[in-house]
């Protein structure tokens, strides 16, 4: 499936190459659909070009990482290639395809990257064919199936099977032990995180306890220390490596959601690809929202209830714009950007320690600060 795809040469090659492993992969996978019905074929081809349409490939490049750590720390006898990494990193993103597809739907999302979301995309096509029954639901339900779809495709691709394959295609070998445990330790992490994410939400928990709960297993550890860790066992690191990378991996995931929770109430829409404080509306109970009720309500309960009130319905610009100010005023964005600040530091001393080689330790350095920055 990946023999003939370039290999990284270092972490910045890595969102191309997992967008050729990626786009090798729905080659087969798509056909194989389309084999059942067109219709069939029609939409796997929309996730298709879901995945394919954008993203920071934040999750591959951890898991890269990961490996290029793993190898660099010792001698092994004998280890996957690093095809057998590439596509590992790469069937992160059909995880992340799933999850985004499932939270658009959870947050009744109307926009991603700038373009329409998958279950408000087939909500359309229903009603430019003039379909039958309700044209909302249908959407819905067809964004449930492709989201299960991309994540019984993660499955197929990490394990190296070619779905439809009747060639006799050799897959590679099995995965280690080791590998395929962080991978179903970070499914079940990061489907838990998102129902402790709708459980705050319905029960109205603004904690900061609470926020940091839903961080540790839905971002923290899915979006960077599962994948530094399954890139790492797949190297056979040693195991004092993988706790290293795992404390990093922590502390980034942290950071990483911390700057995703600005963004997604001070972020550019132009870059961002969401409207302006649609964490607000979609009622997310974030950590910046959670220090910004408790700091409001020591200043005045009053302007705590006005930021409450911001949350978890339709707003418009000059409420958005309030619910901004009381943010900024009483220093939760602040305390947000230390945060993030102390988080990174840590990491960094973290990999200044580690036992790992100097060119992937320089990479992985600049690569977390990037992220922990970033405005997208």
């Amino acid at each position: 499936m990946t023999s003939a795809l370039p290999i990284p040469a270092g972490l910045d090659d890595v969102p191309a190459a997992v967008d050729s492993a990626l786009a090798a992969f729905f080659a087969q996978a798509v056909p194989t659909a389309a084999a059942i019905d067109p219709q069939v074929g029609t939409a796997a081809a929309a996730l298709a070009e879901f995945v394919l349409g954008g993203g920071k490939r934040v999750r591959p490049v951890f898991a890269y990482a990961g490996w290029l750590a793993g190898k660099s720390s010792h001698t092994a006898s004998e280890v996957p290639d690093d095809t057998d990494a590439l596509r590992v990193a790469a069937a992160l993103e059909l995880v992340q395809a799933c999850a985004l597809i499932h939270d658009d739907i959870i947050d009744r999302s109307d926009t991603r990257r700038g373009r329409a979301t998958v279950h408000r995309d087939f909500e359309q096509r229903h009603r430019w064919v003039g379909w039958a029954g309700d044209a909302a639901h249908h959407g819905v339900a067809t964004a449930i199936l492709l989201g299960d779809l991309a994540l019984s495709w993660a499955d197929d691709m990490v394990h190296g099977h070619l779905p439809g394959d009747t060639a006799g295609h050799q897959p590679p070998h099995p995965l280690p032990a080791a590998v395929g445990q962080v991978w179903s330790s970070m499914r079940t992490e990061v489907l838990g995180g998102q129902y402790l994410d709708i459980v705050n939400e319905a029960s109205g928990d603004d904690t900061v306890d609470a926020a940091y709960r839903v961080m540790e297993f839905k971002t923290a550890a899915y979006t960077v220390a599962r994948p530094l860790e399954l890139g790492a066992s797949l190297a056979g690191a040693p195991q004092t490596l993988i706790g290293d990378l795992r404390s990093v991996g922590h502390d980034l995931g942290i950071a990483f959601q911390l700057r995703d929770d600005l963004l997604g109430v001070f972020g550019d829409p132009a870059q961002t690809g969401k409207p302006s404080g649609d964490d607000l509306v979609a009622g997310k109970r974030t950590a910046l929202l959670a220090v910004g009720l408790a700091r409001a309500a020591e200043r005045d309960p009053a302007v705590a209830d006005t930021l409450r009130h911001s949350v978890g319905r339709p707003l418009t610009d000059d409420e958005v714009g309030t619910a901004r100010a009381i943010l900024t005023d009483v220093g939760a964005r602040d305390e947000m950007e230390q945060r993030i600040s102390a988080l990174l530091t840590s990491a960094l001393d973290t990999l200044a320690a580690a036992d790992l080689g100097d060119a992937v330790r320089a990479e992985l350095v600049a690569f977390a600060t990037r992220i922990s920055h970033r405005s997208t």
